[in-house]
């Protein structure tokens, strides 16, 4: 179990077309990025054990592997033997696991009961064209991790209290090797995920360019959210 802290670290996604990264960044894999990967993070959606080497052997800072992964975790343990764990991440494009109904009957004949597929609400993780994979994120990331990965960014875009309680729940077991992401709604607030999701490692989506006044402005309003829910308890 890990101690949540309120400690805000905040990385944004870099543009592929951008012709240098300045400072750490996450970046979507594409065919033509920077030369210099020293600072990148790069996510590959769907590329395999072969674009990871490519990456890492051009001096990536890391790669996050997606689909791959979750079509076979010893891409993982492959890659994190051959360039070590701090180089290997894990991609986690998710979503609220869908609950189904199903008619159950006990030992008494005469009694059945309507009971839910899931005994709590849950992410599942999303393959690369966006259909449900019915993985449990949660577990997921726990046996990747165990497999060599140091870290793990999942995207998500949160609806409600379930999905805040869902990630509060990643944060204490994973604590700092979890990153977090919007999927779609690159606006999204920030300060409920920050207050009640206890994320404490935020990608950023809406800011495109290097802009530290931007980012650390960012930061202080986080870390007053996390303060006033401090000062209120």
């Amino acid at each position: 179990m890990n101690q949540t802290t309120s400690t805000i670290t905040l990385r944004r996604w870099g543009n592929p077309n951008e012709t240098a990264f300045a400072e750490p960044v996450f970046v979507t894999d594409a065919d033509i990025l920077p030369w210099d990967l020293s600072c990148a993070s790069v996510v590959l959606r769907s590329g395999g054990l072969a674009r990871a080497r490519a990456l890492l052997e051009r001096g990536a800072r890391q790669v996050l592997v997606g689909e791959a992964a979750l079509l076979d975790s010893s891409v993982v343990e492959t890659l994190s033997r051959e360039f070590g764990t701090e180089k290997i991440g894990l991609w986690v494009p998710a979503q609220r696991m869908a609950t189904s109904w199903a008619l159950d009957s006990y030992s008494n004949e005469d009694f059945s009961c309507i009971t839910p597929s899931l005994g709590a609400p849950a992410w599942e993780v999303l393959k690369s064209d966006g259909s449900g994979s019915g993985t449990d994120v949660l577990w997921w990331i726990g046996q990747v991790l165990e497999r060599g990965a140091c870290s793990a960014l999942v995207a998500v875009d949160m609806h409600d209290d379930d999905d805040l309680n869902i990630c509060a729940g990643l944060v204490e077991r994973f604590g700092p090797a979890l990153w977090l992401t919007p999927l779609a709604n690159a606006m999204t607030d920030l300060e409920d995920w920050v207050r009640f999701g206890q994320a404490r490692n935020l990608a950023i989506r809406q800011m495109p360019h290097d802009d530290p006044l931007a980012m650390r402005a960012l930061r202080q309003n986080l870390a007053a959210a996390i303060e006033a829910v401090a000062w209120a308890g």
